[in-house]
Order: C-alpha cells, then structure tokens, then sequence
C-alpha cells in the first residue's frame, strides 16, 4: 500500500507515553509505534517539546521522552 500516511494527532503521541509501561521512549521506539520514520517522528516530538508536553534527554546515541504534566492535562482534557 503506497500513498501518504494517515495523519496522526498530537494527542495520539502523548497517549503513547503515556501509555507505555516505561518511564520514557526513544524516537525509535515512538517511530515504530507509529510506523514513522526516526526523522518523522523526531520532528513531531520536538514541537511536542516546544509545547512543553515531552520532555527529552540523550542517552547514548538516542533521544528519550517523556509526557510532562502538562502532556497529561492536555491528553485528559481530550478525553
């Protein structure tokens, strides 16, 4: 299947860290949830940080994220 990519919400995004069993992700780990690539999904992230909903940090050679408590009232004010 060829085409563009379904569009993905911010909230979409902020639910999967929130969601997930560890404390934080990678931007591969992000990208495969998304079936992003690593640029794609890094990119997305980083204006999530922008709003100050993710938080990240390197560790090694990978970027980590986090939701902010201010990802969370926005992920709740949605539901």
């Amino acid at each position: 299947m060829s085409g563009r990519k379904r569009t993905v919400s911010d909230e979409e995004i902020l639910e999967i860290l929130l969601d997930s069993e560890d404390p934080f992700l990678t931007t591969t780990e992000v990208a495969e949830v998304l079936d992003f690539s690593q640029p794609g999904a890094l990119k997305r992230l980083r204006q999530l940080e922008e709003e100050e909903y993710v938080e990240t940090k390197k560790a090694g050679n990978s970027n980590t994220w986090w939701i902010t408590e201010e990802g969370r009232e926005m992920v709740s004010s949605k539901s």
